[in-house]
């Protein structure tokens, strides 16, 4: 016997197939059964050995009832991200490193299933004429998958894995992502309703810190979290409603956008709104959540910076209302109390490097307070960035905290 996906293996799933096709529902028992069976009366049967039978039997498993060769990927707790290449190959993000799989190469028909697999998975149509779709597996890792004619060679697939258990402040801590003086900072702006604003690159952490930070809200109160594909895990939350956008990709559903349900959520009388990142014109609804009573509430955006996320902010509020420049200003000095912004050092640790307080807005120009900063010492021999968080200033707003009856110290 050959790899997977070789002329024999084609063949006995074939014959798998077909027998399931005289079947009206099909189980996974059923399918194991039938695919015993045909091992066990193939013209092969004499040649496979034992060991070759039973990796054999759950490679067509896989195949047919599960998302092929990525099983043994998307089981693996240490990769947290898939790249897959069309034919060209699989790589994998493993503490923050890309590698190259070492395994067997992904043949066209596979990669065809799987994205049929996938996209079906959560109900999204990818064609031609809609090149593009983000998906979510049943263990809540996030998909997005390109075809032709956009993906130019091969159909591309990136897998964003999430841990099985979520991430807690005490792993947070543990992994050195900031210090216990941020953590109990956090701990009261969060209680006190500032509303918080969270920035960081691709893969920083932004998802995981919303989650924690999510942690921090009492557990009275009513939560309702907008995405565009589900990541967050809040727990421990009784009244919380989560919502998720759809695109208008099977016919006779219209889509619905995230601003569409940051509208529809103000109507669900929520004590917070939580939206898992804003991209575009939904960023004035955002805004507007934060502006209009609904204290305490969380989001995230990609910046570089925080200067330079206000820019984009500034940036995508223009793109959804036709305001000048200096009004979308006042609204986010006016919306957003703290901003949070996260990277990932030269080791690949991801950490906060910054937060900073949104003091206002003086001569056209919002001003920020920075209060934590993340400075950098040396390069330990194994390769690990040394440094602390340092206090470079004090928080000015502190009306929140004093209505909370939280001391300021």
């Amino acid at each position: 016997m050959n790899e997977r996906g070789d002329e024999t293996w084609k063949e006995l799933k074939a014959v798998v197939l077909e027998e399931l096709n005289f079947y009206d529902e099909v189980t996974d028992e059923l399918v194991l059964e039938v695919i015993d069976r045909v091992l066990k009366t193939s013209r092969y049967s004499k040649s496979i050995s034992l060991n070759r039978r039973c990796l054999l039997r759950l490679e067509l498993f896989h195949s047919i009832r599960r998302l092929d060769i990525l099983e043994e990927l998307l089981a693996d707790d240490t990769i947290t991200e898939i790249m897959i290449n069309g034919e060209r190959g699989i790589f994998l993000e493993r503490q923050g490193k890309l590698e190259a799989f070492s395994g067997e190469r992904i043949s066209k028909e596979q990669l065809e299933e799987l994205v049929v697999k996938i996209t079906g998975m959560s109900n999204r149509m990818i064609n031609e004429a809609s090149p593009l779709a983000d998906a979510r597996l049943g263990d809540g890792s996030r998909v997005s998958v390109a075809v032709s004619p956009v993906a130019l060679d091969t159909p591309a697939i990136t897998i964003r894995k999430f841990p099985k258990r979520a991430v807690t402040l005490k792993d947070l801590l543990e992994w050195e992502s900031f210090n216990e003086e941020i953590a109990e900072f956090l701990k009261k702006v969060v209680i006190a309703k500032y509303n918080i604003f969270v920035s960081g690159s691709t893969g920083s952490g932004k998802t995981t810190l919303l989650n924690v930070l999510s942690d921090f809200i009492p557990k009275n109160e009513r939560i309702i979290t907008i995405e565009d594909t589900a990541e967050l895990q809040i727990r421990n939350v009784p009244n919380l409603v989560r919502l998720e956008s759809r695109n208008s990709v099977v016919e006779g559903c219209r889509e619905i956008t995230i601003r569409d349900l940051l509208r529809a959520s103000l109507r669900h009388r929520p004590d917070r709104v939580i939206v898992g990142e804003v991209r575009g014109a939904e960023t004035v609804d955002m805004l507007q959540a934060f502006c209009t009573g609904h204290d305490g509430s969380l989001s995230t955006g990609h910046g570089n910076s925080t200067k330079d996320m206000l820019y984009r902010l500034e940036t995508m509020v223009m793109m959804g209302m036709d305001i000048p420049a200096l009004a979308v200003r006042r609204q986010l000095a006016s919306g957003i109390d703290l901003m949070i912004h996260l990277g990932r050092l030269r080791d690949k640790r991801r950490v906060l490097l910054e937060i900073s307080e949104i003091d206002g807005c003086e001569n056209g120009e919002i001003i920020v307070n920075p209060l934590y900063r993340f400075q950098e010492k040396q390069t330990a021999e194994n390769g690990k960035v040394q440094g602390e968080w340092v206090k470079v200033g004090e928080l000015h707003h502190k009306e929140k905290l004093l209505m909370a009856g939280i001391s300021d110290d």
